[in-house]
Parts: structure tokens; sequence; C-alpha cells
């Protein structure tokens, strides 16, 4: 099964690299495998230090505004009990993780890992359609240099209707962020891209 997540790292620096992930869980989520891209902060911190935390979170501003690389500022963040790295502060749920396997020999590696500490802050509040609205945007924004401008366009008008009728505020706030994002990004992006 896919989970929809937030995984954390730790940059070179030290600062805290937060990424939504969906990695393939168990139904106990005591190991997982994550699939970013080489290309990805993730990978190279994973690659580096071998070392995470995956978030369960019902926050899909922050999601959101993670897909796309506009955390500013930076949700609170607390120092993990047993890994190096950084856990949500207002997270539902976290694991804390360490890498047993990665395998990158090409484009999107596979990354398999295990749990080794977990906590609870909150319970899940849980989904309505607005909020897998949010999730499905968050992912056609991280794809307008692989998609053309007019499918991506489509289905922000598709899924705007599901905010339409069921969002609570969150959930419009980040929407109506993504679709700006969106919507600027379609206009400054180089002509040619596509399928």
């Amino acid at each position: 099964m896919i989970l929809e997540g937030i995984v954390t790292t730790v940059n070179a620096n030290g600062d805290a690299n937060i990424s939504p992930m969906g990695p393939l869980v168990d139904q106990q989520i005591t190991q997982f495998v994550l699939r970013p891209y080489t290309s990805s902060r993730t990978y190279q911190n994973l690659k580096r230090i071998g070392q995470g935390v995956l978030h369960v979170t019902d926050d899909v501003d922050l999601l959101a505004r993670a897909a796309v690389h506009r955390l500013e500022p930076l949700p609170k963040l607390v120092k993990a009990k047993v890994v190096q790295g950084w856990v949500l502060a207002e997270a539902c749920r976290w694991y804390e993780f360490e890498v047993s396997s990665l395998e990158d020999r090409s484009e999107r590696t596979t990354i398999a890992c295990r749990v080794v500490g977990k906590g609870r802050i909150r319970d899940f509040f849980g989904w309505n359609r607005a909020k897998h609205a949010v999730v499905e945007a968050s992912i056609l924004a991280t794809r307008i240099q692989f998609l053309p401008p007019e499918q991506i366009l489509h289905e922000f008008r598709r899924l705007a209707v599901m905010v339409d009728k069921t969002a609570g505020p969150q959930e419009r706030k980040a929407f109506e962020f993504l679709d700006q994002y969106v919507r600027q990004a379609l206009q400054t992006a180089p002509t040619g891209k596509g399928t």
C-alpha cells in the first residue's frame, strides 16, 4: 500500500529537508520503500547519512507547499530521538528510520527502510474529497516539466469542483496556493515541453 506522507532528512548543513513522499508500506509500518529520483535532495541526504523520519499528517497545506519547495517559514521541528533527523512538531505520528538498502542504478531509486523509532502527537483528523484533491494537485504541480499544460489545467478545473464542495479553510488555502503556483509556472515554463 502507498501511504502519502512527508519525509524529513538532514541536509549537509544540518538544516531539515522536507519532502512529500508516497512510500510503499506494510500494514504495521515496520518497514517501507521510498522511490525518490537521484536528482532529489531526499535521495542525496539518505545516501549520505542513511536516516530520516516519515510523517503521517493531515496538513495538506504543508504537503502542498513542501511539494513545490515553498516552505517559508519552515514548520516547527523538533529533534528526532533515535536517528539524526527532524520531526514535524504538528504531524499526527512519525516513524524514524534507517536505510537498510539503496539501489540507485536508475534515475528512480529504490530505498528500503526499517523503522527504528516512532511516536504519536495527535489523532489523524481524516481526509475528505478536498484533501484528496489537494494531494492530487500537489502531484500535478511537480509535473509541470513533464505534462502538457492543457492536461494540468484540465485536471485543476476538475479538482476545483471537489474543493468547492467539501473544503475547509486549510484545503481552500492550499488549493488556491497551488493553483496560483501552477498558473505562474506554466506562464514561465519553456515551450515545447510535454509528453
